[in-house]
């Protein structure tokens, strides 16, 4: 289900940008260009109002009675535009799941690289036991620090890597083709949002769905919708031409964030 945890959220008064977060700007081209010009930039610092998750409470509560769409859409909606600010400052603030994409697209690729020693290590070591190969990966990509962020980026690379390799059976894990990297690369970055969202509003979900059952089914629609909308934002972004290479797949997986959240923003409108 992407993250077990189970809290309120984070409340008003807090930086809506917290001073250790990876700030990874998606305005900034991959090429090192300039930015768009017209486009948002956050202002540093902004403090979160009061009661700011109170209107996607409010739009979560009835989908997670009724399971109807339109309801997790406006549900969505506020959460990035009241909760977060607006899509400009939720980006900044999910600039750890860029850059976490950036170092798992690495590790991928090291496995069949020289400098790629540590994972066929642990392969060989284990038997080639792909439970300790997917741990190396989880420990490289987004090594432990005690943060909930941290913990959310954690499950969402080993969930990412498990639908890998549930869609592709053979998929040999040092060894990735293009489109499987660019695969789990789209996935960890839809389930780390998705486990932001869980951090901020789960309980909502828990509390007013009908029963248990109902609610772990509604947890679903939200990971397979925001899995939906991230995939069709990394399209978009790959169709403007910018190459998925080493050097830049933080920034396009910045952009791609970027691009859900201004989609989701609009659903307020």
């Amino acid at each position: 289900m992407g993250t077990s945890q189970s809290s309120s959220g984070p409340g008003a008064g807090v930086p809506l940008v917290p001073p250790w977060a990876d700030d990874i700007d998606p305005n900034e081209p991959p090429d090192g260009g300039s930015p768009p010009e017209g486009e948002d930039v956050p202002k540093p610092g902004a403090l979160a109002p009061r009661a700011r998750f109170r209107d996607a409470r409010r739009g979560l509560g009835r989908f997670a009675q009724s399971g109807d769409n339109r309801y997790l859409r406006r549900t969505l909606g506020h959460y990035v535009r009241t909760g977060y600010g607006g899509s400009a400052t939720m980006s900044r603030r999910v600039g750890g799941v860029a850059a976490t994409a950036g170092r798992l697209n690495g590790v991928l690729q090291s496995g069949r690289s020289p400098d790629g020693s540590a994972l066929r290590d642990a392969a060989l070591a284990s038997g080639n036991d792909v439970n300790v190969v997917l741990d190396a990966i989880v420990e490289a990509a987004s090594p432990a620090d005690g943060t909930q962020d941290r913990e959310s980026s954690r499950h969402a690379v080993r969930d990412a890597l498990t639908d890998l390799l549930v869609r592709f059976p053979d998929a040999d894990l040092l060894a990735l083709t293009n489109a499987q990297r660019e695969f789990v690369i789209e996935r960890y970055a839809a389930l780390d949002v998705y486990g932001r969202f869980c951090l901020d509003l789960k309980k909502t979900i828990m509390d007013k769905a009908p029963d248990p059952a109902t609610a772990l089914r509604r947890l679903r629609q939200v990971r397979e919708f925001i899995s939906q909308q991230v995939a069709a934002a990394f399209r978009t972004v790959r169709e403007r031409g910018a190459p998925a290479t080493t050097a830049n797949v933080a920034r396009l997986t910045a952009q791609a964030l970027r691009e859900t959240l201004n989609v989701f923003e609009e659903y307020t409108a």
